[in-house]
């Protein structure tokens, strides 16, 4: 290995993350189109390693292309309205034996356990079955859609069995009627309907698209569903672009936290896309993703891990879980994506209206985006409201940081009288204090 130190930082940097997947349920969408491109093998690889890490997994693949490929070989022309197939008695057929083709190229994909590969000792089993009831989608704009449906139901139930058994489930586009009928149904609605169904924490498409840029060229990282929503209004997107993220607006309405639109053109796009804090495809919440605001005693864990690393190095003094846990009032934070990246404390000393900063943290991957700003701004105003005029902080090697800020150097004897008796003289941290 060329780099041990560069590994462990890697490492200790995505586990958070893991930490905070372990027991959800993800949703992974792809078209036929990736198995085409032969991704099909990188994204078992991939899904496995989501699956050892304790998350469950649902799989839902699509099969355009395939399907279009047997209605060629059969000299049948495909008929399409506004993008979706309309699914006569021959494509039905040819839509069946697509889907058989691909479930079985993904079990063995699935299968795969060669040593020196990531597949080794993984002994996944992944399920499929009748999980899906379906309807015709009938006439629309006056063209019958005949046997193209849309999920009338999906069996929920079933699909936590097989899921809390440490099993994978895999879904097709391809639904049935409680007379016997087959369907064949648009790969995004069965993802859609499957997310909602099964209360999934992430629903996430691995896309044949690109990255989806705004109108000025740049990309689009992340978006709340409002914002969503005024993109699709702006009608600027490619309409496949804008298919993936009407779906994933509908998800985050129906109370799917977080969807992914990720392009599979890039080797292990869904684990930097999961595993980075900015990611490689766009995000779609129902809230902002990122939020600063008061902690509670259920971020005691996420703010040790981010400040032990500072405390081994002697940048910031210790704190034990207790202490924090009794202090948890005094901190604020700032998450995204439900990890947390940043902290801080404020501790008030009221006879001199007077609070001391202290325990100022952002996790070094985000560092320089603003974060450490932010905080400052959020405590200063927490100190502001509660009447207090000075806000001082006590440093050994981040002055210059606070000095750019408005911090001024003072003397240890201005320092409040309680907080004077505490001062470690071993430790002779530099005095700031700002006038707020």
């Amino acid at each position: 290995m060329e780099n041990p130190t560069e590994f462990v930082h890697w490492l200790r940097s995505v586990a958070p993350y893991i930490h905070a997947f372990r027991g959800k349920t993800f949703v992974v969408a792809f078209p036929g189109e990736l198995v085409a491109a032969g991704a099909l093998p990188v994204l078992a690889h991939d899904l496995s390693l989501l699956h050892a890490l304790g998350i469950k997994v649902v799989i839902v693949h699509g099969s355009r292309p395939q399907v279009a490929e047997q209605l060629a070989l059969r000299n049948v022309e495909g008929r399409f309205h506004k993008g979706l197939r309309i699914t006569d008695g021959a494509a039905l057929e040819c839509a069946k034996e697509a889907a058989g083709e691909l479930r079985l190229d993904i079990e063995a994909a699935f299968s795969q356990g060669l040593p020196n590969t990531p597949m080794a000792h993984a002994a996944i089993r992944i399920i499929s079955g009748n999980f899906v009831t379906a309807r015709p989608m009938g006439v629309i704009d006056g063209i019958d859609h005949e046997l193209t449906g849309i999920v009338r139901k999906i069996d929920a139930e079933t699909i936590h069995s097989i899921l809390a058994t440490g099993s994978l489930v895999l879904l097709s586009p391809l639904g049935f009627s409680p007379t016997g009928e087959a369907f064949n149904l648009p790969m995004e609605d069965v993802a859609l309907k499957a997310a909602t169904a099964l209360h999934a924490d992430k629903l996430i498409f691995i896309t044949e698209t690109p990255m989806m840029l705004d109108q000025g060229g740049e990309d689009i990282r992340e978006l709340s569903s409002h914002q969503a929503e005024a993109v699709l209004l702006a009608n600027f997107l490619p309409a496949d672009a804008a298919y993936y993220l009407d779906t994933c607006v509908k998800a985050c309405n129906a109370g799917v936290a977080r969807s992914h639109i990720v392009p599979f053109a890039m080797d292990g796009s869904a684990l930097l896309e999961l595993f980075t804090h900015d990611g490689v495809g766009t995000m779609i919440s129902h809230v902002n993703l990122e939020s600063l605001r008061e902690a509670t005693i259920e971020d005691v864990g996420g703010i040790i891990k981010l400040i032990e690393p500072l405390e081994a190095d002697g940048t910031l003094v210790y704190r034990g879980r207790e202490l924090i846990e009794r202090e948890i009032e005094y901190f604020s934070v700032i998450e995204h994506d439900g990890v947390i990246f940043g902290c801080a404390a404020l501790y008030p000393f009221p006879a001199e209206k007077m609070a001391e900063m202290a325990c100022l943290t952002v996790n070094p991957e985000v560092q320089g985006q603003g974060d450490g700003e932010r905080i400052l701004k959020h405590l200063e105003n927490r100190a502001r409201a509660r009447g207090f005029t000075k806000l001082f902080v006590l440093t050994t090697r981040t002055a210059h940081w606070f000095l750019k800020r408005g911090f001024q150097h003072a003397t240890v004897d201005a320092l409040p009288k309680d907080r004077l008796k505490m001062y470690n003289w071993q430790r002779k941290s530099q005095v700031l204090i700002k006038t707020l």
